[in-house]
């Protein structure tokens, strides 16, 4: 309302003398001062307020962490355990508690558990990790058996038990292939993104090959997989590298004995690439570095190559018939250093935990250099490699039921990263 309205409406209780009015001058001002600065004290407020929520003090009280997913202690518990390992520690843990509260998946049911379908070929040995997967996942609080609530489709369909059952190459395509167009043609959800929001897991090498008889399965859906290596065909914003573990583990998990360990660098293995031939070749006589031509001979005495593990700084990971192997896991898990020694592997949960502060990563072409390089790495980088070494172990664990932030846990946090990217 303007000045001049005001004066053409005046109430008969505004009506007052000169005197008075001049005198109710001073309260007007009065009254806009204070109102200026409640509104400046407020502004001042919010601003103090945002900024702090975006970088919380250290003394922020109980009642102000819990506002966030997770509580105060688990905060500062994850603070100290991850922010050496984490590409971003504070995205994680918001995005994780996000993933368990929400994340669903529909696991297929078709198929004849007795053949390939629905249930793994085992829990132990060196493609543990794809039976472990299939058990987790009907164990846990992601699976729904609503479709309509899911956020990705599970293809329920085991490679490794089609190689346990001694299925052809050329029939496992045919199976994989049969199987995922019945899928389709039975159900709509296929359809909807012709495959972005549907996934498979597979350890054993021969889920690769088994799939080439669907183009359309490889180029759209999520693939899983153990072999995680550029030049087949792994597309990394969308495929998952799943880590290869060799359970159960021999021995228990070493760490936190660093005074034990005297030996500079260790391998033993098959020479069954490139790269380790060349290994074996240049340093299998050398004098601090322990290489192999092959794994040790039982005979020389019990779990001698596991111990082995225990007495070494750092343990030489180079590919093998595939750029993957479970000599990554078995590192990490005896508290020796991973020297990763390859060109193009996609380590697991690359784009969450990063490698470089738990492990040294070197490209093939180093491996005449190997010595110097490892010998080269001060003392002080080595207890820390070593120190964040133990915080990741619990990550490349399996677990039956699954515990929070184990193997399991990483896999569906892998995959929750990449459903956000589906639109449909």
């Amino acid at each position: 309302m303007s000045v001049g309205k005001q004066k053409q409406f005046k109430s008969p209780s505004l009506l007052q003398s000169p005197s008075s009015s001049s005198s109710s001058s001073p309260m007007l001002c009065s009254l806009q001062g204070s109102l200026l600065t409640l509104a400046i004290l407020t502004l001042l407020s919010f601003i103090y307020f945002s900024l702090n929520s975006l970088h919380p003090s250290a003394s922020a009280s109980p009642t102000t962490a819990t506002t966030t997913y997770i509580s105060s202690d688990d905060d500062d518990a994850d603070n100290e355990q991850f922010s050496d390992i984490y590409h971003s520690p504070e995205v994680f843990r918001l995005n994780f508690a996000e993933m368990e509260a929400k994340f669903k998946v529909y696991i297929y049911p078709d198929g004849d558990p007795n053949t390939f379908y629905q249930t793994p070929r085992k829990l132990t040995g060196k493609y543990a990790s794809e039976g472990y997967f299939f058990q987790n996942i009907r164990e846990s609080h992601f699976r729904t058996d609503d479709p309509d609530q899911a956020h990705l489709f599970f293809i329920p369909i085991s490679s490794h038990k089609m190689r346990g059952k001694g299925t052809s190459y050329e029939n496992m395509t045919i199976i994989v292939r049969d199987y995922v167009e019945s899928l389709i043609s039975k159900y709509p959800y296929w359809n909807r993104t012709l495959g972005a929001d549907h996934f498979f897991v597979t350890c054993h090498d021969v889920g690769v090959r088994a799939t080439e008889g669907l183009p359309l399965l490889v180029k759209n859906s999520i693939r899983v997989v153990c072999s995680p290596s550029y030049d087949v065909g792994f597309i990394p914003h969308k495929d998952v590298a799943l880590p290869q573990v060799l359970q159960p583990f021999a021995l228990p998990a070493g760490g936190n004995d660093v005074e034990n360990r005297t030996t500079l660098g260790f391998w033993a293995g098959h020479r069954n690439s490139k790269i380790r031939v060349i290994l074996a070749r240049v340093w299998e006589n050398d004098t601090e570095l322990y290489i192999l031509n092959n794994r040790i001979n039982r005979a020389e005495g019990n779990l001698l190559y596991q111990r082995k593990f225990y007495e070494t700084k750092f343990c030489i990971c180079p590919g093998g018939s595939q750029v993957n192997s479970a000599r990554p896991t078995d590192s990490i898990h005896y508290g020796c250093i991973p020297v990763i020694l390859s060109n193009y592997y996609d380590l697991p949960f690359n784009d969450i935990l990063d490698w470089r502060k738990f492990a040294v990563i070197l490209t093939e072409k180093d491996v005449y250099q190997l010595k110097q390089i490892l010998k080269d790495i001060p003392y002080s980088e080595f207890l820390t490699l070593h120190k964040n070494l133990v915080k990741v172990q619990q990550h490349f664990q399996w677990n039956s039921p699954p515990v929070k932030y184990d193997a399991f846990h990483m896999v569906m946090y892998d995959l929750w990263l990449r459903h956000h990217v589906i639109k449909y």
